[in-house]
C-alpha cells in the first residue's frame, strides 16, 4: 500500500510562491495518475491538479495559469509549484491518486496572507 508524506506549505503573503512535495513509499506508484487537492475550513476536498502516467495534467479553473503540477517516478515525488497565491487558496493541501485508490496523509497547511 502507497503511503504518501506531504510537505512544503507554510504561510505566505498573496502573490507569493510555494512548492509542494508528495513523497510516496511503497506500492506501484508510477502506474497511476496523481492528483493535489485542497480543503478549506468548512468546504469539502476537492481536486486542484492532477497528472497522469505520462505528461498529460488537468487543473481547476481556479488555479489555471497560477499552478503547475509535475511527477518524478524515479524519486516517487509529485510536485505542485504554485504561484500568484491568493488568500482564497488558503487550505490543507493532499496529494493522493486520481481516482483516489490510497490512504489520504496529514497533508500540509497553506495560509496566503498579509
Amino acid at each position: 500500500q502507497v503511503q504518501l508524506v506531504e510537505s512544503g506549505g507554510g504561510l505566505v503573503q498573496p502573490g507569493g510562491s510555494l512548492r509542494l512535495s508528495c513523497a510516496a513509499s511503497g506500492g506501484s506508484f508510477s502506474i497511476n495518475a496523481m492528483g493535489w487537492y485542497r480543503q478549506a475550513p468548512g468546504s469539502q476536498r476537492v481536486l486542484v491538479a492532477s497528472i497522469g502516467t505520462g505528461t498529460d495534467t488537468y487543473y481547476a479553473e481556479s488555479v489555471k495559469g497560477r499552478f503547475t503540477i509535475s511527477r518524478n517516478n524515479a524519486m516517487r515525488t509529485v510536485y505542485l509549484q504554485m504561484n500568484s497565491l491568493k488568500p482564497e487558496d488558503t487550505a490543507v493541501y493532499y496529494c493522493n491518486s486520481r481516482p483516489i485508490y490510497y490512504s489520504w496523509g496529514q497533508g500540509t497547511q497553506v495560509t496566503v496572507s498579509s
